[in-house]
């Protein structure tokens, strides 16, 4: 099983990171998985033959974090409105899932809200940044992709948090200017309408030289 890493995250409530390197084919995903005949029958449709890997890697690595957790059942759903999943079966677990290229990323904790994203780093982010980064976010990016995609990033994974539409990157997801490195933090502003603000730290890290990773918690129960 190609789990890259799991890690504990300091927070009140037990939360870890996972990082799952997919080489897999489906089938060898679906066996991993808890009644696979029922994820089966959720697998993702489309013209990306990559897309079913990574949504099963993506549920295989929830539920190996599930199992650090709890020994009770639980499945990994996906909320109707939202597109959200969650831990049905365990109503205060917050789980939020990513995939981009050969990277899956989950966050699982016990009791609270989470956001993660991962991103592989590519020009089209600096290309695209005037319509989802301020004018201070597009000064401190400058002209270094590996920045644009943390930016991108980061707004994905306070998206997430979220867990409600209706919000803007550019309007409603602000990040506060940051110093490069290979692990991190990033501040950052949920700015939702008809909704108090509110403040959140960001942890991130370079995966590798072309693939960035964003992740937060909230101890607020999952909506």
């Amino acid at each position: 099983m190609p789990l890259h890493s799991l890690t504990p995250l300091p927070a009140a409530t037990p939360t870890l990171l996972g990082i799952w390197q997919l080489t897999e084919p489906a089938e060898a995903l679906l066996e991993q998985l808890p009644a696979p005949a029922d994820y089966a029958t959720l697998l993702p449709a489309g013209r990306d033959p990559q897309r079913p890997r990574q949504w099963l890697a993506g549920r295989a690595l929830a539920h190996t974090l599930l199992r650090e957790l709890t020994d009770a059942p639980a499945r990994i759903q996906n909320d109707a409105a939202t597109g959200q999943p969650f831990v049905a079966g365990q109503p205060g677990f917050g789980v939020s899932l990513s995939h981009s290229g050969e990277w899956v990323a989950a966050l699982l904790t016990e009791r609270g809200r989470v956001g993660i994203d991962v991103e592989q780093v590519r020009p089209k982010a600096r290309q695209l940044a005037r319509k989802f980064l301020t004018d201070k976010e597009l000064t401190d990016a400058g002209l270094d992709d590996v920045k644009h995609s943390l930016y991108w990033s980061a707004k994905e994974t306070l998206y997430k948090l979220h867990s409600r539409r209706r919000l803007l990157f550019k309007e409603h997801i602000q990040l506060e200017p940051f110093s490069l490195a290979e692990t991190g933090t990033l501040t950052g502003h949920l700015l939702p309408p008809d909704e108090a603000p509110s403040r959140h730290r960001l942890g991130y890290e370079q995966l590798t030289a072309g693939c960035v990773l964003t992740w937060t918690f909230s101890p607020e129960l999952p909506r």
